[in-house]
């Protein structure tokens, strides 16, 4: 179980800069999440990756698949790792930490959130406190009913103007057994995307 006292001294303090950039993956709850060791191994080979989960997530995602050198934090860190005045809260010092970070998969539920600025759980509470001057990639997942739903494009809509930027999602049969767009794009194309529009100027200690 990770709490606040397992994060490196670099993290709290930011005193220490690293070669790689600093990557935050995030899941929420969409059966895509079962994708999301695939995900962290991708990125595990150009950067440093940490990972954050959603309590939903967790019915899909194997936490011991994940890479050794990934640290998983849930909302139970974000609770447990503060005792007193004076401690680093989670979120913050995440959100401090992070180059960039990536959600994927983006359920409904969570890019509603988001749009709505509620931050009721650790990755929308990170999201909330986000510097927007760095990047931020989401990659949804949902029935196609949902992708095609209106509220869908109101929220899109919402975290586009603030900066988000959208990894559009694919046409295949869905989890469900509906054939239609709405699966999460590929980890290798998620890779590829931010890879390929990675700009190390845009961050603190990258080469």
């Amino acid at each position: 179980m990770a709490n606040m006292d397992a994060l490196p001294e670099k993290l709290m303090h930011g005193s220490v800069q690293p070669a790689k950039p600093r990557i935050l993956l995030a899941a929420s709850g969409s059966v895509a999440a079962i994708k999301f060791e695939s995900l962290c191994r991708s990125f595990c080979e150009w950067a440093e990756v940490k990972a954050v989960a959603t309590k939903s997530s967790l019915h899909f995602l194997d936490k011991s698949s994940l890479p050794r050198d990934v640290t998983l934090y849930t909302d139970d860190e974000e609770w447990s790792s503060w005792k007193k005045i004076g401690d680093g809260v989670l979120h913050i010092e995440l959100r401090k930490w992070a180059d960039l970070m990536i959600i994927a998969p983006l359920s409904a539920n969570t890019l509603a959130k988001i749009a709505g600025g509620l931050c009721d759980n650790l990755l929308t509470c990170i999201v909330r406190a986000w510097d927007y001057n760095k990047p931020l990639y989401v990659a949804p997942a949902m029935n196609t009913f949902m992708w095609n739903n209106p509220f869908t494009k109101r929220h899109l809509d919402t975290i586009s103007d603030l900066g988000i930027s959208l990894i559009p999602p694919i046409t295949k049969r869905l989890a469900c057994g509906d054939f239609g767009n709405g699966a999460m794009a590929e980890p290798s194309e998620i890779y590829t995307t931010v890879r390929l529009s990675f700009n190390p100027e845009q961050v603190n200690g990258c080469s």
